[in-house]
């Protein structure tokens, strides 16, 4: 873990520039994401939905499926793990890239408002940009907190996908940030997968060439992580 982390640090002082400063590609990426959602096989009507659990992948680009084709997705790849280990359900990607947490909070309302039906989970995997961008700590706590108090008003189950901050964000930063997701999971009693990308940040085998998003292969590897998480809590 230390050396992911070490390796996580230098690839993203690379990156984290281009990435924070880079609203064209974001907006592209985007529009991928919605195609996506249109083209997912599994959302073939309200029939179908109302007699499979309703799982919402509320992030950002590691959601999203960054320059993946629809199959290579993490969506699509949970729902397809899901069934494997007997727990078939739909997997809504309700993901955008780009996102920090204040975009997710603002929009929130309008996904879970939009949907044929309650969903019975709703992961929330946002704060990679935030940290990205070195926001502060504080902005992200609270606009996460705002997110887990909505599904809590609406009693909708929810999970926390957990970041940490790379280690050339600096030590302060990192102490401000790292607890944000144990804390609040802790708070609202709710399950964490703590680092979204642990096993696969610093393996050049499971990441696209920016370094920090995964191929198809690292998307594999954490639905294979996330995945009986997601389907212990489907069958509470």
């Amino acid at each position: 873990m230390l050396n992911n982390l070490f390796s996580y640090g230098v690839l993203l002082a690379f990156v984290q520039f281009a990435v924070a400063c880079s609203p064209a590609s974001e907006q592209q990426d985007s529009s991928q994401t919605s195609r996506q959602e249109q083209q997912n096989p599994s959302e073939t009507g309200a029939e179908e939905v109302a007699n499979r659990d309703l799982i919402v992948a509320f992030g950002d680009s590691l959601f999203a499926g960054y320059q993946l084709d629809h199959s290579e997705g993490f969506t699509h790849v949970l729902e397809r793990k899901l069934a494997e280990l007997g727990e078939p359900a739909q997997v809504f990607n309700a993901s955008v890239s780009g996102d920090t947490s204040t975009a997710g909070q603002r929009r929130l309302a309008f996904v879970l408002d939009g949907l044929p039906k309650k969903p019975d989970l709703v992961i929330v995997g946002l704060g990679g940009n935030d940290m990205l961008r070195g926001i502060s700590p504080d902005q992200t706590r609270k606009n996460l907190a705002a997110i887990m108090d909505e599904l809590d008003r609406r009693d909708i189950k929810a999970m926390l996908a957990g970041m940490l901050a790379s280690p050339n964000m600096g030590k302060e930063y990192a102490q401000a940030f790292n607890p944000i997701y144990p804390e609040l999971a802790e708070q609202y009693d709710v399950s964490l997968y703590p680092f979204i990308l642990d096993g696969v940040i610093g393996n050049a085998q499971l990441l696209l060439p920016d370094g920090i998003h995964p191929n198809p292969k690292g998307v594999e590897m954490i639905a294979a992580g996330i995945g009986p998480l997601v389907m212990n809590l489907v069958e509470r």
